[in-house]
C-alpha cells in the first residue's frame, strides 16, 4: 500500500478510536457566545453604569463613557474609580488603641476576648475610628465639561439620541449622544496590565470649546459607603499639576500621608490647567474635532504612558485571550425561555468578576465601584468572589489573591487573634484590609466559616497543579489554618465529643454568639477542611496529625429534629422563629457548597431542602443564597429546582443590564452573587467528584447545554 494510503488508514483508525463525544462535539463559538450578550443602553438609567478595568483597578462610567454626572448616579450604581492600592486613614489624633474594642466573654468555662462594636462612651469613638480607618479611596472623577449654546452647563437631561454599548469580548464601551443636535461619540477602554484608561472622543463640540475633560478629586467620607461625590473640605487635601509637558501632564493629590498621582497623555493639542479647587480642565485645541487621551492612576509616577492606540490594542487582545481560555457554557439550544437570561448572567458575571475582583487581594463585596463596609474585604465572602475561577479553568485568577494570606502583617494579625483567644495556628480575619488588620465587628468577630476557605482554595490549586511545587507553596498556610481548626472546638467530656462554639455566629447571622454552638454548615466544612489538611500531610509523606484525627473522630453529629437538619444545635426553633428565616439558609450549604463527607444523610437533607424551599422568607435573603440553593438541588438530583433557584424572581436575585447582582438601595451591586452563580453553573454542568451523571444540574426537558473547560467541584 502506498505511504499516503497507510497514513490515511492510520488517521481513520485513530479517529474511530476516539470517544464519540470527541468526534461529534463542535467547539463553542466563544466570540458569538459572548457578543450576543453585549450590553446596550438607550436611557440614563442610574443602575446601568458600566466599567472597564483589570481586576485590581476599575473605572465606572455613566452614559457619556466617562464620569460626567457623578451626583446624578450616586443613588444608583455610582461612578467609581477604585484600586487595590488606594487607601487612606484619617490621623489618629486621639491615639485610639485597638484594645478599646476588646471585650471578654465567658465561653465554655474560660474568658475569651473579641474585637466588637462597644457602645460605652469611653470605647465607642475608638471603635468607630478603627472600623472607619483605613478606608478605600474614591480616587477621582474624570468626566466631560459640556456647555450648551448659551454657555450654560449641560445637564444629563439635555442629552439626546443616547446609545451606549459594552462589548465584553473586547472590553470596549462605545457611547453616543447628541447635545443640541451635535453628536458626540466616545470609545472607552481599560488597559489590562496597568491602571490606565484610554478615551477617544469625536465631536464638533470639541473645536468650539463646548466639550472639555474635567478631573476632580473628592473628599473621603470615611462612611459605610463612599459614592465619590463629596466635594466638601477643600482645605483638607492638596492637589496640583506636578509636571506639564506638551503631550501630557502629571497631577498630584495628597490626603494626609496618602499621596498618589494621575498622569495624562494626549495626542492632539490640549492643555491642562487648574480650575476650581481640586479640579483640572483639559482643553482641546480650537480646531480639533477629535480628543484622544489616556490617564493613569498610580501611587507613584509611572513609566512611559501607553498611548490610546496601545491601550485599545491591549484591551482588544487581552479580553479575547481571557474568553478563549477556561470555561464556556452555551444554552442556545434550549427551548425554555429563561435560558437566554441565564446565559446572559453567566457571560456578564465572568466579565465582572474578572474586572472587579481578580487582583492580588480578596475583593470587597462591591468590587472596585464604591465602598461598602468602608471598602474593606470580608474574608468569608472570598469563597463567593473567587472559588469559581478554578472551577472555570482559570485557577491563576484565584491564585493571585492567595498571596495575601502569606503577607507578614496579615499572618501576624491572624496569629495574634488566635493567641489572644487561647488557640493555636492562625485565625483568619473577617473584616480586614491590605495589611490584615482586624475591623471590630459584633458579628464578624464571631464568624468562623472564613477559616476553612484557605484550605479549599489551596485544594483547588492543587487539583489544577497536582505537584510538589503547589504543596510546598501552600503547606505552611494549610497547616496553620488547620492548627486553629483543631484547637478551636471545645471537648465535652461527658458526651465525649467536640463542639463548635459557644461563641460562634454561623453564616446565618441571626444567632447570639454566647448561646450558639454546632451550626450544621460549619460542622461539615470543619470536617471537610481538616480531612483535606490531613491529605496534604499524606501527599508530602508525613504522618496524619493525631490531634486533628481526634477532632475528626469526635466532632459532633449534625443537629436535627423532626426529620430535618437544624441551623444550629442550639436553635431547636430553627424553622419556627420568623427572624431566623430572614437571612442565609446556610444549612443547605452542608450539602451543596460542601460535598458528601459522610455526615449528611441525603434523605434528611432532601426534607430540609423542601422545608426551606417552601417556608423561607426569600425576600430577605442575599444574592449568594440562590446559587447555594441551586448547588444543593444539584447534589440532591433536582435539576429543575437547581435552575428555578438561580432564576427565582426575588429582588436580591435581580441582575441589572450590566450583569451586576442587585440587592437594595445601599447595595446596588453585590459581586458574591455573581461569583456564586458561576460556581453553581459549573457544578450543574461538570458535576462533582464521584458524580456519574452528565450535566447533573440541567433539566432534561426544555434545556440543552454545551460546555467546555469546566472542572468538577470536590
Amino acid at each position: 500500500m502506498p505511504p499516503f494510503h497507510n497514513l490515511l488508514t492510520g488517521l481513520l483508525l485513530a479517529a474511530t478510536a476516539l470517544p464519540l463525544a470527541a468526534q461529534t462535539t463542535t467547539p463553542i463559538d466563544r466570540k458569538a457566545l459572548v457578543e450576543r450578550h453585549k450590553v446596550v443602553l438607550t436611557t440614563t438609567d442610574t443602575l446601568s453604569s458600566l466599567s472597564v478595568g483589570n481586576g485590581a483597578f476599575a473605572f465606572t462610567t455613566d452614559i457619556t463613557g466617562l464620569q460626567t454626572f457623578p451626583t446624578y448616579y450616586e443613588k444608583g450604581v455610582p461612578l467609581g474609580t477604585q484600586s487595590e492600592w488606594g487607601w487612606h486613614s484619617f490621623p489618629n489624633t486621639n491615639n485610639y488603641l485597638f484594645d478599646a474594642a476588646l471585650r471578654e466573654y465567658d465561653l465554655n468555662g474560660r474568658k475569651v476576648s473579641y474585637a466588637v462594636q462597644r457602645k460605652e462612651p469611653a470605647n465607642k469613638a475608638a471603635v468607630d475610628y478603627l472600623r472607619e480607618n483605613p478606608h478605600r479611596l474614591q480616587l477621582g472623577n474624570l468626566g466631560f465639561q459640556l456647555l450648551k449654546k448659551n454657555g450654560q452647563p449641560a445637564t444629563i437631561r439635555d442629552l439626546r439620541d443616547i446609545r451606549q454599548e459594552l462589548n465584553p469580548w473586547t472590553g470596549e464601551i462605545k457611547s453616543h449622544f447628541t447635545l443640541e443636535g451635535t453628536a458626540v461619540d466616545v470609545l472607552t477602554v481599560g488597559h489590562q496590565q496597568q491602571d490606565v484608561v484610554g478615551v477617544r472622543v469625536e465631536s464638533k463640540l470639541i473645536g468650539t470649546g463646548r466639550l472639555k475633560a474635567l478631573l476632580r478629586f473628592p473628599w473621603p467620607t470615611a462612611g459605610w459607603s463612599d459614592m465619590g461625590t463629596n466635594y466638601t473640605h477643600p482645605e483638607g487635601h492638596k492637589s496640583a499639576i506636578a509636571q506639564q509637558k506638551k503631550t501630557g501632564a502629571l497631577v498630584m493629590h495628597q490626603l494626609d500621608t496618602t499621596k498618589y498621582y494621575v498622569e495624562l497623555s494626549w495626542q492632539q493639542s490640549p492643555a491642562l490647567a487648574a480650575g476650581q479647587p481640586h479640579e483640572f480642565v483639559l482643553t482641546p485645541g480650537k480646531k480639533d474635532e477629535t480628543l484622544t487621551f489616556t490617564f493613569r492612576f498610580s501611587p507613584r509616577p509611572g513609566s512611559t504612558m501607553p498611548t490610546f492606540a496601545e491601550t485599545l490594542r491591549n484591551s482588544q487582545q487581552q479580553w479575547p485571550a481571557f474568553w478563549k481560555t477556561g470555561g464556556a457554557v452555551d444554552f442556545s439550544g434550549s427551548t425554555d425561555p429563561r435560558a437566554k437570561e441565564l446565559e446572559r448572567r453567566v457571560v456578564l458575571s465572568q466579565y465582572l468578576t474578572k474586572l472587579q475582583g481578580a487582583g492580588a487581594e480578596p475583593p470587597q463585596e462591591t468590587g472596585l465601584v464604591f465602598n461598602s463596609w468602608y471598602g474593606r474585604p470580608h474574608l468569608e465572602m472570598h469563597w463567593w468572589h473567587s472559588a469559581h475561577f478554578a472551577l472555570w479553568g482559570r485557577p491563576a485568577l484565584l491564585e493571585k489573591s492567595l498571596g495575601w494570606y502569606a503577607r507578614p502583617s496579615v499572618q501576624a494579625v491572624a496569629r495574634g487573634i488566635a493567641k489572644r483567644q487561647g488557640y493555636e495556628g492562625v485565625r483568619w480575619q473577617k473584616m480586614t484590609d491590605p495589611w490584615g488588620q482586624e475591623g471590630p465587628s459584633s458579628v464578624g468577630a464571631f464568624l468562623i466559616w472564613q477559616q476553612p476557605h484557605f484550605i479549599y482554595f489551596a485544594e483547588e490549586s492543587y487539583r489544577a497543579h497536582p505537584d510538589v511545587a503547589t504543596l510546598k507553596l501552600y503547606q505552611d498556610r494549610v497547616h496553620a489554618t488547620a492548627e486553629f481548626m483543631a484547637s478551636y472546638p471545645f471537648f465535652e467530656k461527658d458526651k465525649n465529643r467536640y463542639i463548635l462554639g459557644k461563641g460562634v455566629i454561623p453564616a446565618q447571622e441571626r444567632f447570639k454568639a454566647e448561646e450558639t454552638f454546632n451550626p450544621t454548615f460549619e460542622l461539615v466544612y470543619w470536617n471537610w477542611a481538616l480531612n483535606t489538611a490531613q491529605q496534604w500531610r499524606v501527599r508530602q509523606g508525613l504522618a496524619r496529625n493525631p490531634k486533628w484525627d481526634d477532632v475528626l473522630q469526635k466532632l459532633s453529629k449534625l443537629p436535627e429534629a423532626n426529620g430535618v437538619y437544624l441551623a444550629t444545635e442550639s436553635a431547636t426553633d430553627s424553622y419556627t422563629n420568623p427572624e431566623y428565616k430572614t437571612d442565609h439558609p446556610s444549612v443547605l450549604g452542608a450539602f451543596g457548597i460542601m460535598p458528601a463527607t459522610g455526615q449528611v444523610d441525603p434523605v434528611t437533607m432532601r426534607r430540609t431542602f423542601d422545608l426551606v424551599w417552601k417556608d423561607w422568607t426569600w425576600d430577605h435573603t442575599w444574592g449568594w443564597d440562590f446559587p447555594m440553593t441551586s448547588m444543593t438541588a444539584t447534589r440532591l438530583g433536582l435539576p429543575d429546582k437547581a435552575v428555578d433557584a438561580l432564576l427565582m424572581k426575588v429582588r436580591t436575585n435581580t441582575y441589572l443590564p450590566s450583569g451586576h447582582n442587585y440587592q437594595e438601595g445601599r447595595l446596588p451591586i453585590y459581586l458574591p452573587g455573581n461569583g456564586g452563580l458561576l460556581a453553581a453553573v459549573a457544578l450543574m454542568c461538570a458535576g462533582y467528584d464521584g458524580c456519574k451523571e452528565k450535566n447533573p444540574g440541567i433539566p432534561k426537558t426544555g434545556w440543552q447545554v454545551k460546555w467546555e473547560g469546566l472542572k468538577p467541584m470536590p
